[in-house]
């Protein structure tokens, strides 16, 4: 559309001013400040999760241990608590190499692999005992044999490797790693001890799960 002026030239006309339609073709204004999104941090705390970790499921270990020197063999009850905290520990000692990369090296994830194939083991042995019904360590023992030996061997040399690496590091207190190779040589040292008044009988060669855990908690 366009208007002629006295001197007969065409000018286009001038468009109303008002709002432009949205380019979706609706008829809401467009508004051109920019909308900021908020996202929901979602992000886990490795080293909170991981340290609560170390000291539940060890604890629940602990507590298994008291209960069968108080009844002086394995029941349900007893073997249920010490699955729940043995089947744990491979995954937290693995995340506590995790939350001490790169410092922790090489020794650190050579000690924390073999402490935690370490309790696969020992964590069969807890399942094997409860779909067969085991009495005691004794008799667990007579099943597996030689094996408990070799994987207690294992525990010990990669709960030391570990413990060492881990006071090495400094990225947790230094303390702490030496807790753990103190704890993993007395229960070695322990192994064979009796856990109540009677018969003695040999004690698993399982170590303190953590740094923070007991080194009393030695039976499988």
């Amino acid at each position: 559309m366009s208007t002629t002026r006295p001197t007969g030239r065409l000018t286009p006309a001038r468009r109303a001013a008002g709002p432009r339609p949205s380019p979706a073709g609706g008829d809401r204004e467009n508004d051109a400040t920019p909308r900021t999104s908020r996202r929901h941090d979602t992000r886990i705390d490795l080293p909170l999760v991981v340290g609560l970790a170390a000291i539940v499921f060890p604890a629940l270990y602990l507590i298994s241990d008291l209960i069968e020197v108080a009844q002086g063999g394995f029941s349900t009850v007893r073997l249920s608590l010490t699955y729940a905290g043995e089947a744990a520990i491979p995954l937290f000692v693995l995340g506590l190499y995790a939350v001490q990369r790169p410092r922790i090296g090489r020794l650190g994830l050579a000690g924390a692999v073999a402490y935690a194939y370490s309790y696969v083991f020992f964590t069969s042995t807890v399942v094997y005992a409860l779909i067969a019904g085991t009495p005691n360590y004794k008799d667990l023992t007579k099943v597996f044999g030689a094996w408990m030996t070799v994987h207690g061997l294992i525990m010990l040399a990669g709960g030391l490797a570990f413990g060492l690496a881990v006071a090495r590091a400094g990225a947790l207190p230094r303390w702490t790693g030496i807790a753990l190779m103190a704890g993993v040589i007395l229960v070695v040292a322990a192994a064979g001890l009796p856990t109540s008044p009677g018969p003695r009988r040999p004690r698993s060669p399982t170590p303190p799960s953590s740094a923070w855990d007991s080194p009393c908690s030695a039976n499988a």
